[in-house]
């Protein structure tokens, strides 16, 4: 997966949309930035008064749930809005899966 020679690149954010039960229960990528799946919208647009300040750095953003599925649904949504994005196109459980970098709650 070459998105895990990415997860010390202090240019790029992973964004990880899945539950915080799910994080909890799994681990998460480590320096990586927790945006609840129906938040995603509202965090990223300058516009709204949800906006997150993270989502206006000049970074890459790869957003990620847990197999792929809403993280592409998002980032289609999030490039129809003008936000440049990418995905884990196999989700967290791949990432895990190819040896990727993980961070528990404890940690």
């Amino acid at each position: 997966m070459d998105a895990i020679a990415l997860a010390n690149d202090p240019d790029v954010l992973f964004v990880d949309l899945r539950d915080v039960r799910e994080r909890q229960r799994s681990g998460f990528i480590p320096g990586g930035f927790h945006c609840p799946r129906g938040m995603a919208e509202f965090w990223i647009d300058p516009e709204s008064p949800y906006f997150k300040e993270v989502f206006g750095e000049d970074r890459r953003f790869i957003f990620h749930c847990a197999s792929g599925w809403r993280s592409a649904l998002t980032v289609a949504a999030l490039n129809d809005m003008g936000f440049e994005a990418a995905h884990l196109k196999d989700g967290f459980v791949d990432w895990v899966k190819q040896g990727g970098p993980i961070a528990t709650p404890e940690d």
